[in-house]
């Protein structure tokens, strides 16, 4: 409740205290790629409505954790909540700040105009991984972790990592769909929206559906209230169909 609380206030204060050039600041997001298309989308709105600028720095969550402890400066941080939440502990980000954004569904990609899979039911869902040529992912990412232990559950994950194509980023992911490398993808249905060349061929069904989900939080060493104003920002109910039409839900 006191973060609901201070998230409303923030966004009484954004509408009725106008800010001038001369108070404008600048503040350093690093976010989790799962909602770089949220944040891309919200922050230059931020911006026209305050004035002040906003650096973004999109990679996986855990990158974004490893550059945090290694001294990368930053206002605020959008990670999974377990990363998030380890960096609280250390005292990086301040407890007070940790909200909830967003979570979002995993879903299959497919190269743009290919027959979309069947993934009707579980058995559906299954014949589709167990019938692809190649199947890609990002290993190291949330979306990986959560796929792997799927197939694990399923008791198909020999004979689909037999024919995977683990990858290091997203977008190494997004190239082995769009040039044919592979003919199915795994990746959160925000990441998968944006991509040219390539389209959603369908969402987990919901009995193995895993949701990643994005926290944010502000620096303990950040100063002024920025940075908790643009989490509120992204919060704000006036936002939430932005997060709606990237595949993403509150």
């Amino acid at each position: 409740m006191r973060c609901v609380a201070v998230i409303a206030l923030r966004l009484l204060m954004l509408a009725l205290v106008p800010v001038t050039e001369a108070r404008a600041e600048e503040i350093r997001v690093l976010s989790s790629i799962g909602i770089r298309a949220v944040v891309e989308e919200l922050a230059p709105q931020f911006e026209k409505t305050t004035k002040h600028t906003v650096t973004t720095v999109f990679d996986l969550a855990g990158a974004l954790k490893t550059k945090i402890e290694g001294g990368e400066p930053f206002d605020v941080a959008i990670l999974t909540p377990p990363l998030l939440d380890d960096l609280i502990a250390k005292g990086v980000i301040a407890s007070s700040s940790r909200t909830v954004v967003a979570r979002v569904g995993l879903g299959l990609m497919i190269k743009a105009g290919t027959r979309k899979p069947d993934v009707s039911s579980v058995d559906a869902f299954q014949r589709t991984l167990l019938g692809a040529t190649s199947v890609t992912y990002a290993s190291a990412g949330a979306s990986g972790v959560a796929f792997l232990a799927t197939i694990e559950k399923l008791g198909i994950a020999a004979a689909v990592k037999a024919k995977a194509k683990p990858a290091a980023t997203g977008d190494e992911v997004n190239a082995n769909i769009t040039s044919g490398a592979a003919d199915l993808a795994v990746l959160p249905i925000s990441e998968i929206l944006p991509v040219r060349g390539a389209e959603l061929g369908g969402v987990f069904p919901a009995d193995v559906q895993t949701y990643v989900v994005m926290a944010g939080g502000v620096s303990a060493k950040a100063r002024g209230t920025v940075a908790g104003d643009f989490v509120a920002f992204l919060m704000s109910p006036a936002n939430s169909a932005v997060v709606r039409s990237k595949g993403m839900e509150r």
